[in-house]
């Protein structure tokens, strides 16, 4: 089973608790645990000064200084699911490939196809070692420059962004004409996610930018400013990210929050960050996805194209894409007003331990405890009553399908 892997995020998802039936964030306690993990030596993304003048409450999370919340957990989660969030996602990893075989390379890496992706595509795939453990899951986009070149441009999660750079050397190797440039601390990364969020941008992006389709990008410019702008999010709601320079990045977001103000725009940190994703059933690596799982048990076999393709670790996907016995990812609903942590064991009817507790949280839009799990393949169903411990009691539960949240 998973193990826990990282403090900050789990408080995050534990510091939501019930007073007198409604669902309030536990602050003052989050935040203390959190800054716990604080260092001196944390690296910093363009926004930190905003964030900090705007008496966000801060913490470390993958090396980084990231807002966790600024009016609250709750409110900011309501405020994207019925307005618009803006989030600093600047410390995502961003890896540009370019040269005549980036494609082809990426194509050797990734579980997904690469060198059929049209110019202003965006796909999620999934990077794994021989044995088909995930490594890390990612979005890589097709995109033009301004003079006409293309290039691509991959999307790594922050934890995991050393770790891709040092495991694709040896494939860098073997492609010598692909140059490869870690872009990160050059760039800033800016979610603006929630049924508004379109409207928000009107006035700040090129209409060919706001009419994108879903997991498509392109090269644009905010406000003269060169930007990425792509179709994409990990909240569950619609909305656009952009990449852009980060001595731009702090104009770009004034500009997003001055557009939003009349929409009931709110800057968001990762605690709602979290309970949104989890909302939405996206996996989150270090919690529902690790080297010990593969794909097909996280339900992302939609991520790896097996046929006629050669790439690292697709043997062992293709053993692992017929064996139905492996434990499963599945969401649960609790009954009761109490979250399930990460590792809370699961039982069936008749007190077998039958798995684990990956994420979980009380959900502000069900206003009820949900959870994702990996549990035995035999009691993976939909409608399977299943008890959740939670500090020694068992809570009743039953499995659902995900996601437990779908926007209208």
């Amino acid at each position: 089973m998973l193990k826990f892997l990282h403090p900050t995020l789990y408080f995050g998802v534990a510091g939501l608790k019930t007073v007198n039936g409604s669902v309030v964030a536990a602050e003052q306690l989050f935040v203390d645990k959190a800054n716990f993990f604080m260092s001196s030596q944390l690296a910093a993304t363009p926004l930190l000064a905003w964030h900090q003048s705007h008496g966000a409450r801060m913490a470390e999370f993958a090396n980084y200084q990231m807002p966790i919340q600024y009016t609250g957990i709750v409110s900011e989660h309501n405020a994207t699911r019925t307005a618009v969030g803006v989030f600093d996602i600047s410390h995502m990893g961003r890896l540009r490939f370019d040269g005549p075989r980036a494609d082809q390379l990426l194509d050797h890496v990734l579980t997904r196809r690469v060198v059929d992706m049209q110019t202003g595509q965006v796909r999620y795939s999934l990077i794994c070692n021989v044995e088909g453990g995930i490594l890390d899951d990612v979005l890589v986009s097709c995109l033009e420059s301004p003079s006409g070149k293309n290039y691509f441009l991959l999307v790594v999660n922050a934890s995991n962004r050393a770790k891709i750079v040092h495991w694709l050397q040896p494939h860098l190797a073997d492609f010598p004409d692909v140059e490869f440039h870690d872009v990160t601390d050059a760039t800033a990364m800016i979610a603006i996610q929630g049924p508004k969020a379109i409207e928000l941008c009107k006035p700040l992006l090129p209409a060919s930018a706001l009419t994108l389709g879903y997991y498509r990008a392109k090269v644009t410019d905010q406000m003269s400013k060169p930007c990425i702008v792509s179709r994409t999010g990990y909240t569950g709601e619609d909305g656009l990210e952009l990449i852009v320079k980060a001595e731009d990045a702090a104009r770009v977001w004034e500009n997003i929050m001055m557009a939003g103000r009349e929409l009931g725009v709110q800057p968001v940190g990762l605690g709602a960050r979290d309970t949104l994703r989890l909302e939405a059933a996206m996996p989150l690596y270090g919690h529902e996805l690790d080297e010990t799982i593969d794909p097909y048990q996280a339900g992302l076999g939609f991520a790896c194209n097996l046929k006629d393709r050669i790439f690292v670790g697709c043997e062992a996907l293709i053993q692992k894409s017929k064996d139905s016995t492996i434990p499963k990812r599945i969401g649960l609903i609790l009954d009761g007003r109490r979250a399930a942590r990460q590792g809370a064991e699961i039982f069936d009817t008749d007190s077998r331990l039958v798995g684990q507790v990956t994420s979980g949280s009380f959900s502000p839009t069900l206003d009820k405890p949900i959870a994702m799990a990996y549990v035995d393949s035999s009691v993976a169903i939909v409608g399977t009553a299943l008890d959740v411990d939670i500090r020694g009691t068992k809570v009743s539960s039953v499995i659902v399908q995900l996601p437990f949240y779908k926007r209208p």
